[in-house]
């Protein structure tokens, strides 16, 4: 093409524009201008309009003097390392103050700290896998501690707890106020050794009975964003560790008046009493299952009253200055009766093997078939509902049929009990508030399971076991804001005001637009659809690589380049520059 002219001069690339039936069309041609007879002259050379904008680019560019060499022979990476997700997390933290929050003054420890926090989003792990792996990506660059070593991590975690009560103060400033409304919940984590004085046997909720464990009260805002954290013995009780919380929100953070919520397991009668007799302080609970029933037995709560309504208030003696709403989930109901007579059907099928083998002289002797139908009737706890005969030679089982009865007329039956008044808050916002609970329980999945892996505790001081636990709830409090973030590019129902208005006591249903995008695993622009850990995946393709001249010396400077994040990774750093403490 370039042949084709037989005259000297300077070629150049032309663009003309021109609009035809509301379109606008680009023609790039090829030119040289040279002069002839004292005149300028222009010659097209050729039309280039049928390449990408791109060469064409680079054909302009070379006409214009540049050079262009091959990649490979300008430069080479030394290194790479993942960055968006680090990136990701880095901002969150920024938006939150969380520095200014750990410390107003820049230190050693503060630096180590925010970066053990940004670890346990993106890779948590144990404090001496933590040194190593935090330099595979560009962790330990952001935060400046790539010299970091674990003793380090030890030193600031014991400088973190010494912070943690003006820290959980400046927390409880930010997202409680006065009238505040609470939720709090206790969790446990099994230990890896022995010598730690926190770890004591107690009931497993890791569903490792026998290990030892170390229990801890989560608090956290009506939203269920944390706020606080509390270490407890493996053994302590959750009714023993709720009027401690209640006192330290008085008194730690100065709220003089709120409502805190806990489960029936929680608030007992004795923190009731003991709140009862202070002005400031309301709750919000729930029955028994022997209340309930005593109260269906003395008729204050009449299962016909539920045929055209599922929620109603009542008030009973048995609970004076008490409001108890009655709730019955129809099909809660359902589902429990399933249970039970699955339940009662499998024990049955175990304890027709002991009889047939008492019934062929197999197994005999009072006692050691008292044993063998102790071990099948306890293992799905439905002893009560059977008639037991055991006798030297002799078993027999029949279900108790009015046991059943009993317990199937409460199926589905449930009452919450509250000391806040009408003027403050309405039934079926007692009822939803009182559900919202399960904010606190999936804060737990989080930190224990899911995200940052609260457990196994490897730590053996007691401090240090207090220290890593409020680094974890630190954690997932920058990764509770960044859920509310990407909400829309998650599996999150992003209709949050529905929640408001919704029968408290249906089952939750997710708006038709959340339901979309758990049944197509894809969004409105057909990208997919992420959960927290895959977003967070994702973000790990941003990656920094490291160059310099090919065949350079080992001193010769190098230079860093990122690479360009694609548009679901820029629609999530976008979410996260919007966060909000």
């Amino acid at each position: 093409m370039f042949g084709m002219a037989s005259r000297t001069g300077t070629a150049h690339v032309v663009t003309t524009k021109r609009q035809y039936n509301g379109k606008v069309y680009c023609t790039h041609l090829l030119r040289r201008s040279y002069r002839e007879d004292g005149k300028v002259k222009n010659e097209t050379l050729g039309n280039l309009s049928h390449l990408s904008d791109s060469v064409i680019d680079l054909i302009r560019r070379s006409l214009a003097g540049e050079s262009f060499v091959p990649v490979g022979q300008a430069f080479e990476i030394t290194s790479s390392r993942s960055h968006g997700h680090v990136q990701a997390v880095q901002l969150a933290m920024q938006r939150l103050g969380l520095a200014s929050l750990l410390s107003s003054k820049p230190c050693r420890e503060r630096d180590l700290v925010l970066a053990m926090v940004a670890s346990r989003i993106v890779s948590p792990a144990t404090k001496l896998a933590t040194t190593r792996l935090w330099k595979l990506s560009t962790l330990s660059q952001e935060f400046g501690v790539s010299d970091a070593s674990e003793d380090d991590l030890y030193a600031a975690m014991d400088w973190l707890l010494g912070a943690q009560d003006r820290i959980q103060k400046k927390l409880a400033t930010r997202h409680l106020n006065e009238d505040a409304l609470v939720l709090y919940d206790l969790s446990s984590s099994y230990f890896e050794g022995s010598h730690c004085p926190l770890a004591k046997l107690g009931y497993s909720r890791d569903g490792k009975p026998g290990t030892l464990q170390v229990n801890y009260g989560l608090l956290t805002d009506g939203r269920g964003c944390p706020v606080a954290v509390s270490v407890f013995d493996g053994n302590t009780s959750d009714s023993k560790t709720f009027l401690p919380q209640v006192q330290r929100v008085r008194e730690q953070f100065g709220i003089q008046r709120l409502g805190v919520v806990g489960d029936r397991g929680m608030i007992s009668q004795k923190a009731i009493d003991a709140m009862r007799a202070d002005e400031g302080i309301d709750w919000i609970t729930a029955l028994r299952s022997s209340a309930i029933r005593a109260l269906v037995e003395q008729r204050q709560v009449q299962m016909g009253l539920f045929d055209e309504r599922n929620l109603l208030e009542i008030s009973s003696p048995d609970f004076p200055g008490e409001r108890l709403v009655a709730c019955r989930n129809p099909e809660l109901a359902r589902l429990r009766a399933h249970t039970r007579e699955s339940l009662l059907q499998s024990t049955e099928k175990n304890l027709a093997k002991i009889k047939a083998r008492v019934d062929g002289a197999k197994l005999a002797g009072q006692d050691k078939i008292g044993v063998a139908v102790g071990k099948v009737v306890n293992q799905y706890k439905v002893s009560k509902h059977f008639e037991l005969v055991i006798a030297d030679k002799v078993f027999t089982f029949t279900r108790k049929a009015d046991s059943i009865a009993a317990e199937a007329a409460l199926d589905g039956l449930y009452i919450i009990r509250t000391s806040l008044k009408t003027e403050r808050m309405d039934a079926p916002t007692c009822v939803r508030t009182y559900k919202s609970l399960a904010q606190v329980e999936r804060a737990f999945r989080s930190i224990k399971m899911m995200d940052l892996k609260v457990r196994p505790i490897h730590h053996h001081l007691e401090g240090r076991v207090r220290a890593h636990i409020f680094l974890c709830m630190l954690a997932y409090y920058v990764e509770w804001h960044m859920r509310q973030a990407w909400a829309e590019l998650m599996f999150t129902d992003e209709d949050q005001a529905a929640k408001l208005t919704r029968d408290p006591v249906a089952p939750v249903k997710r708006s038709d637009a959340a339901m979309k995008k758990v049944l197509s695993h894809t969004l409105e622009d057909g990208s997919p659809t992420h959960s927290f850990q895959t977003l967070i995946k994702t973000l790990e393709g941003v990656v920094r690589n490291t160059c310099r001249t090919p065949g350079a010396a080992q001193d010769v400077p190098t230079f860093e380049v990122t690479t360009t994040p694609n548009e679901k990774q820029k629609r999530a750093f976008e979410l996260i520059a919007q966060i909000k403490p």
